[in-house]
């Protein structure tokens, strides 16, 4: 894949625009430290961004199927990146006009997201490499959360957080200006329909294709519920079972050295019910909340977050690949914004509620709910004849 340099520009603009919008929580944490911000400060801030990227992601669906997908990567991308630098000039001085900038920001990552996942389809245009494609773009995303830690922590020795913002917005504009034009997929004509047609008609896309519902169920299910009791739980494990913060650090690091694993294996694989292969992988996600429930030992924990992330990869490539092959090309873009807007969206609902139900549960009932939930979830979607294969069978 990386011998085709329109392929190599997509991968380095979506690299680019994965690590800033990583690097922006940690950046502004960093200024919790320094005292730049108040912690109130930061959470009001990274709710608007999520505000942002949650309204802008169906609109950008409906524009990047209306218009070509280069462009809408571009202005995305320029806005996050104009967007930017106005947060590192609000930080400490007005948490109104941060929280403004930051809702910008999200837009632009939102808007990004739909985008590039049919741009993708347009850049590689050979089928039997489009696996192998997101598997090289879901790898970036892993790498960049495994190195970049340690790297901005070291760049922050050197520069202050107001200059680290900026470099997002630098990163930004190359997640703009670095992609390539993507192929003549059919575009909808200008002006004839209104927005909310234009978004029913993804919506009704998506209902033809049973596969695709029930695997995003499940998935926005593991995300609200597993994914979410992990991250308040984990901490609190760590520091209360195991007396530690090295289990907390070593499990985060697990995961995303499993899932570097999954992108790499699943690359190459090509199981023949190949959606089973993958629902299995997203129903590894319940060993999490599991390892958490049971007094086991800690590098059982590990091992379990280990087999999460790879897991998640086993179900995020052929996931991606298949909407890329089954959905109709010119609708492709809204059906992704719907998957981004149900199992993004519903991840900050799912951890809003989950530390009021351990408050009034108890972390073990809600663990073993969790738990339950991740694995029926996948195995009720493989219930879906269509999900075997991630394909409605022509009769």
């Amino acid at each position: 894949m990386f011998r085709s340099a329109a392929f190599l520009r997509l991968w380095a603009g979506s690299t680019a625009s994965g690590t800033a919008t990583w690097a922006l929580p940690f950046i502004l944490g960093l200024a919790v430290l320094e005292r730049s911000i108040s912690a109130v400060e930061l959470g009001v801030v990274l709710a608007a961004r999520t505000a942002g990227f949650l309204a802008a992601v169906p609109v950008a669906g409906v524009l990047a199927d209306r218009y070509p997908r280069r462009r809408v990567v571009l202005w995305a991308g320029l806005v996050a990146g104009c967007a930017s630098p106005v947060i590192a000039l609000g930080a400490g001085r007005s948490v109104v006009l941060t929280a403004v900038a930051a809702a910008v920001v999200g837009a632009g990552q939102g808007a990004c997201r739909p985008a590039f996942q049919a741009l993708t389809a347009e850049v590689v245009t050979a089928e039997h490499q489009r696996q192998q494609a997101n598997a090289a773009m879901t790898l970036s995303v892993r790498v960049t959360t495994l190195v970049a830690p340690g790297l901005t922590a070291l760049l922050a020795v050197v520069v202050d957080t107001p200059a680290l913002l900026i470099a997002t917005g630098v990163l930004w504009l190359v997640a703009a200006l670095l992609p390539p034009a993507g192929g003549a997929a059919p575009v909808a004509p200008v002006g004839r329909t209104r927005f909310t047609a234009d978004f029913l008609d993804g919506v009704r896309e998506a209902r033809r294709h049973p596969w695709f519902l029930a695997g995003l169920g499940a998935l926005t299910a593991v995300i609200a519920t597993g994914y979410s009791a992990t991250g308040v739980v984990l901490p609190l494990v760590s520091r209360d079972r195991y007396g530690t913060e090295a289990v907390l650090a070593a499990a985060l690091t697990a995961y995303t050295v499993g899932a570097l694993i999954g992108a790499v294996l699943v690359s190459r694989w090509r199981p023949r019910a190949r959606g089973w292969a993958a629902l299995a992988g997203l129903g590894c996600y319940g060993f999490a909340p599991l390892a958490l429930l049971l007094p086991v030992p800690a590098v059982v924990v590990v091992a379990a977050y280990a087999v999460a992330g790879l897991g998640i990869e086993l179900f995020n490539v052929p996931w991606f690949t298949a909407a890329q092959r089954e959905v109709e090309p010119r609708l492709l873009a809204r059906v992704s914004s719907l998957d981004f807007l149900l199992s993004y969206g519903l991840a900050p609902v799912g951890l809003a509620l989950i530390a009021p139900a351990i408050g009034h549960f108890g972390a073990g009932p809600v663990l073993v709910g969790c738990a339950v939930a991740c694995f029926a979830a996948p195995a009720a979607a493989a219930l879906v004849p269509s999900s075997r294969g991630f394909r409605v069978e022509q009769r």
